[in-house]
């Protein structure tokens, strides 16, 4: 007489088991390790766009100066609007700016006449992983910041003597300016626009 044996394959299948569960587990540490080195990218590129976002304010902020010391001399205005005059250099910021959000910038420098382009690294790491030396590794990350201006006007023909302001108009708004009642001028965002560049 013959006796049935059940669960006879169960041994065979039980390696089988372990070794898929150790592959999915395989596998969640390596996505989570991509997931840190992405985050840690994530961090990079938000500190070079706020650092090259806040040199070019800054050097907007310049330029709204230099208007506003020249608003009576419109023939210095298109200059001005240019970028064609003399501003300190305002790589300061982007490394302010940097560094509040947890970077340090390896590379600043204007763009043409009106921009700033920034590089910057991260303070921190990828962290530790399943893949090897990733607790040394920081991530890196460019941006540029554009200023352009907002405004156009027209000046006179030729010097009639008189002195009237040309009418300055800016996007949706036109400011009627005379030299003897300057109280309400533009603000640097109304003459400026900043903003990232690919």
């Amino acid at each position: 007489m013959r006796v049935r044996r059940y669960g006879g394959d169960s041994g065979q299948a039980f390696p089988i088991y372990i070794t898929v569960v150790a592959g999915l587990l395989f596998l969640a540490f390596a996505y989570l390790a991509v997931g840190q080195a992405g985050a840690t990218r994530n961090e990079a590129q938000t500190a070079a766009d706020a650092a090259a976002l806040a040199a070019a304010l800054e050097t907007r902020d310049q330029l709204a100066g230099e208007w506003l010391d020249n608003v009576k001399d419109p023939a210095a205005w298109q200059g001005i609007f240019d970028g064609d005059v003399q501003v300190a250099d305002s790589c300061w910021r982007a490394h302010e700016l940097a560094a509040q959000n947890d970077a340090h910038v390896r590379a600043c420098g204007p763009v043409g006449l009106l921009g700033y382009e920034v590089d910057v690294e991260t303070d921190g790491t990828v962290g530790e992983s399943i893949v090897p030396g990733t607790e040394d590794i920081r991530a890196t990350a460019s941006a540029k910041a554009i200023i352009e201006p907002r405004c156009i006007f027209a000046l006179p023909a030729e010097d009639t003597g008189d002195d009237e302001l040309p009418t300055l108009s800016c996007e949706d708004q036109d400011w009627e300016l005379s030299p003897d009642d300057l109280t309400d001028l533009p603000d640097p965002e109304d003459l400026f626009e900043v903003h990232l560049a690919d």
